[in-house]
């Protein structure tokens, strides 16, 4: 076949366009078959476990147990935490009483019918003038408080070292136990007696590096582990209160870049302190410190003057969000429609806008709520939330089996419940994502804005 020359130039012009040489992209068709979904962030305080403000109350040797009214009435405050400091100066050369075992018992159980965790202590005064007791009765009393640790790790968040001098603090003693032997053997006491997934904080960056010799950050290999070291973390007594805070640092560069990794996997909490040789910390200054460290928790009652600095400066309430872990929802690509028996893929982007990640384990899950009669099937996910660290985007793609789901429409949730059996259905101990929309205070789960079609 033969073609003149004005059938040719035709041809070189329509295989020129439909190759896309006209200087732009080709439109890719519409996938219908996926939903992209873009999720709106929510600027709302949320009240998520074993983070955020939290009040210290304290109570001496066979005191008043925790009031069930004031613990009810800490979610009007977006309270989920306490620290609850023990005294034990009546017990300095004696094994606990029947009647301050009773105490502790007694103050768990109030904790776990409230919905709340604590930040626990131990200490034997509350006085630098006063004793505190040998190593041999603090090894005795952890022995004896074992069985009530094991028993209530569930609603144990955290555990500050304490035992050591006045408060606890780790500083003034009339029993020789502030050397590195005798600090040692109280650490190691701790992780003894305490249930291996729950941690440990110690009073500065400098002790856990002599207790365990070393001074490089732990990483991730270590970190998410329950190794000793992986489970000991700082609190700060003295946060922002002077050059040093108080002596908590020694070089202070370089043991805050020390704790800003560690931070990663260790939780660093505390509270302020009224300050000497710095002012009052702005709002900048206690963001960018918060940020650095990591804060997870800080003292609701003290110091006083610095708390209100920051309400009157309008930045309390953005602590308020930002203390420990807030994660939310970026976007998400699921297929509208799947087959019975086959496999779902999970493809969503999360981010953790809070100051410091999540350290405890949590079991999480992918639920489908069917649209017809509300019956749910749970799939475990495997990912770990811990993983989430704050200012990244976190790529959740997972697949999951549909086996035993059977064909209907439904609703897709995410949730991320506590991984104690005895709270795992608790809605006060399930991780509210900071998303508007998607919460189900009625479940403790999270929507994901998704209709899913099981032919």
């Amino acid at each position: 076949m033969k073609y003149n020359l004005i059938t040719l130039f035709f041809l070189s012009a329509i295989i020129s366009c439909s190759s896309g040489d006209n200087g732009e992209d080709p439109i890719d068709p519409i996938d219908d078959t996926v939903n992209n979904i873009t999720y709106d962030a929510s600027s709302e305080v949320i009240s998520n476990p074993e983070r955020g403000f939290m009040h210290l109350w304290s109570v001496t040797s066979e005191g008043s147990p925790l009031n069930l009214t004031t613990l009810q009435n800490l979610k009007n405050e977006n309270v989920t935490i306490i620290n609850r400091v023990y005294y034990l100066e009546a017990f300095k050369d004696s094994d606990l009483s029947t009647a301050e075992l009773d105490l502790i018992s007694t103050d768990f159980e109030m904790l776990r019918t409230t919905g709340i965790k604590c930040v626990l202590r131990f200490a034997y005064n509350s006085d630098p003038n006063d004793t505190d007791a040998p190593l041999n009765i603090i090894e005795r009393h952890l022995d004896q408080l074992k069985p009530i640790f094991v028993a209530n790790a569930d609603v144990i968040a955290f555990v500050q070292a304490g035992l050591i001098g006045s408060w606890g603090e780790w500083y003034y003693t009339t029993n020789n136990l502030t050397t590195l032997e005798n600090k040692t053997a109280v650490a190691n006491k701790l992780l003894e007696v305490f249930p291996k997934e729950i941690k440990i904080q110690v009073r500065t960056p400098l002790y856990k590096q002599e207790i365990f010799n070393y001074s490089t950050p732990i990483d991730a290999t270590v970190g998410y582990g329950t190794s000793d070291i992986a489970r000991v973390g700082f609190h700060n007594d003295c946060f922002l209160a002077s050059a040093n805070d108080y002596g908590t640092y020694q070089n202070v560069s370089a043991e805050k870049s020390y704790i800003s990794n560690e931070a990663l996997f260790v939780p660093t909490g505390g509270e302020t302190c009224p300050p000497t040789d710095v002012p009052i910390a702005s709002c900048s200054t206690a963001e960018s410190e918060m940020k650095l460290l990591k804060w997870t928790y800080l003292n609701l009652d003290y110091y006083g003057p610095v708390l209100q600095e920051w309400r009157n400066n309008n930045c309390f309430t953005d602590f308020q969000r930002k203390l420990g872990y807030r994660l939310l929802l970026k976007s998400a690509t699921l297929k509208k429609e799947a087959t019975t028996n086959s496999n779902y893929l999970l493809n969503a982007v999360l981010q953790n806008k809070g100051f410091a990640p999540i350290y405890n384990v949590k079991n999480s899950f992918l639920v489908f709520k069917s649209v017809t009669d509300a019956t749910m099937y749970k799939k475990a996910l495997s990912f770990d939330v811990r993983r989430i660290a704050p200012n990244t985007d976190f790529e959740l793609k997972e697949s999951i089996s549909l086996s035993g789901i059977p064909a209907d429409k439904y609703e897709l949730f995410l949730k991320i419940e506590d991984s104690y059996e005895t709270l795992s259905e608790r809605v006060e101990y399930s991780i509210q994502l900071a998303n508007s929309s998607t919460w189900d205070a009625n479940t403790g789960m999270n929507k994901l804005l998704h209709t899913l079609t099981i032919n």
